[in-house]
């Protein structure tokens, strides 16, 4: 299933049906599907485009600060934000690194005595260690104690994380099930969605922010570029992953 929940989303986002646009056109001689495939490239590249969709999964809501957030049993760090490179024992820093400072944020402001890293792993990456495993060790640099550092079993993607994080803090139910969630804007509403579905009361702190509060529209905003393609695609890549938990009816 995770497999599939991560393969078949590649032929709808804009790069995966502009391939299938451009060998269906050169096979049946369609140039009109060719016209297609330049025009989702064109569109989807735009930063005008890839702004307004990132808008849409990240909401309206900036990012709180940390001293207003009330206080809760435990902060919860999704994964996704480290790269594991050859000579980087503890990996290489990704997009989503705010996810981790955030967290230790939260800790150090005293805002839960736990905090939780999830660890991440597909299942295509057998050697991988697990990503929660190298950010406890980062956590300890920066002068968390062993205790306060809690990690779930392996989790492959969001549902996973959940369930994960659920059985972690029910068998220790003295840190009770409310939660501080820190992940990516654009993954807040589907990864809360999720959290609650699990049982959990979610204190929601979004970090990574993808879009410039101080950005305006220019003619550079209708000019394409690979930035915002990519920014396009994570964009598509979240709604369809709330779609894909919403028919199964994880999310409501």
């Amino acid at each position: 299933m995770l497999l599939i929940n991560k393969i078949l989303p590649i032929f709808l986002l804009p790069i995966g049906f502009t391939i299938l646009c451009i060998i269906t056109g050169l096979v049946f001689r369609k140039k009109v599907l060719l016209w297609y495939a330049v025009l989702v490239l064109w569109l989807f590249s735009m930063p005008a485009v890839s702004d307004g969709l990132m808008h849409i999964v990240e909401g309206t809501t900036r990012r709180i600060p940390v001293n207003s957030l009330q206080k809760a049993d435990a902060i919860v760090v999704l994964s996704g934000m480290l790269r594991q490179i050859d000579g980087a024992p503890l990996g290489e820093w990704g997009d989503a690194v705010d996810r981790f400072y955030g967290g230790i944020d939260l800790f150090k402001a005293g805002k839960a005595p736990v905090i939780v890293f999830t660890r991440g792993k597909v299942p295509w990456q057998p050697n991988a260690t697990p990503e929660g495993d190298l950010l406890a060790k980062r956590a300890l640099f920066l002068g968390v104690p062993q205790s306060a550092i809690h990690l779930t079993a392996i989790a492959g993607n969001t549902v996973d994380e959940a369930v994960a994080t659920k059985k972690l803090l029910g068998v220790e139910k003295k840190y009770g099930k409310h939660i501080i969630l820190v992940t990516s804007a654009y993954h807040m509403r589907r990864a809360q969605l999720l959290f609650e579905k699990a049982g959990f009361q979610v204190i929601p702190f979004r970090v990574d922010y993808q879009i410039d509060s101080t950005s305006e529209f220019t003619v550079l905003s209708y000019l394409p570029n690979g930035e915002s393609m990519n920014k396009s695609e994570r964009a598509l890549r979240e709604i369809i992953g709330w779609i894909f938990y919403w028919v199964q009816g994880l999310i409501t």
